[in-house]
């Protein structure tokens, strides 16, 4: 069975796919930041199969904490195969333009907290010689557009990191996948319009966990996002700043 770390796991996409990661089997560790949805998801993923749910209270930008966390994880579980992680928030960009103490936040959330828990997950599996690492970034990270571009601006370092990363460890037979979503009906999406380019988190699960299983580097979900973002960065820069995007 497949020892599972996942970190945001109460967010909507990480839960549907730990509920996947369940229906295996597999022996798994959540982290998040509440303590009621916490429970209450381990008692679900239990039900569906889980050999067994370790659970803690985690708040990522404590960048202290990390470290001793990934520590306390691998020794809880045996060891580690498999990390996804899943937190982020989508933060107000308007308001994010006239305060940089919260552009800053932003950034801390969705990309350097990331990208610290990364290190010690990423050195873990460099000894190891084998695992999967899977974070979820965003198709917004690949061209920056005036209505999010803090957002994007913190996903695009994101996978520029998982980039450079998967380049260091494939040689120590690591994967690192870069889940780059779409739009998804997430309670952290609720107050926008949905539309026919909107996806479920299961649908995003699904993909997910067959990316995982084929050894993917990169994975545009739904994937005709991966069409749509090509367009999107081939556009010219002179005629790209004329749009309002």
């Amino acid at each position: 069975m497949k020892k599972i770390l996942v970190i945001g796991a109460t967010s909507a996409i990480a839960e549907a796919t730990a509920r996947r990661f369940a229906s295996r089997g597999a022996e798994l560790f959540l982290l998040a930041r509440n303590q009621e949805r916490l429970t209450s998801l381990s008692e679900d993923l239990k039900v569906r199969g889980a050999s067994s749910v370790h659970s803690e209270i985690f708040d990522a930008n404590d960048f202290t904490r990390h470290p001793g966390v990934i520590a306390n994880v691998i020794e809880q579980l045996g060891g580690l195969d498999l990390v996804l992680i899943a937190h982020g928030t989508l933060g107000d960009q308007k308001a994010c333009e006239q305060d940089v103490a919260l552009t800053l936040s932003e950034l801390n959330t969705n990309a350097l907290s990331v990208i610290s828990l990364l290190t010690p997950l990423a050195n873990h599996f460099e000894r190891q010689g084998h695992g999967s690492i899977a974070v979820i970034s965003s198709v917004a990270g690949d061209r920056g557009r005036q209505s999010n571009y803090i957002y994007g601006t913190a996903k695009g370092a994101l996978s520029i990191f998982l980039q450079g990363l998967r380049n260091r460890l494939y040689k120590s037979g690591v994967q690192v996948l870069t889940i780059k979503p779409g739009f998804v009906d997430t309670p952290m999406t609720a107050a926008f319009p949905k539309g026919p380019l909107w996806a479920t988190p299961e649908k995003v699960a699904g993909d997910i966990e067959k990316a995982i299983g084929k050894s993917k580097d990169v994975l545009y979900t739904p994937g005709f996002w991966c069409l749509i973002m090509a367009i999107i960065r081939s556009v010219p820069e002179f005629i790209f700043k004329r749009l309002s995007l």
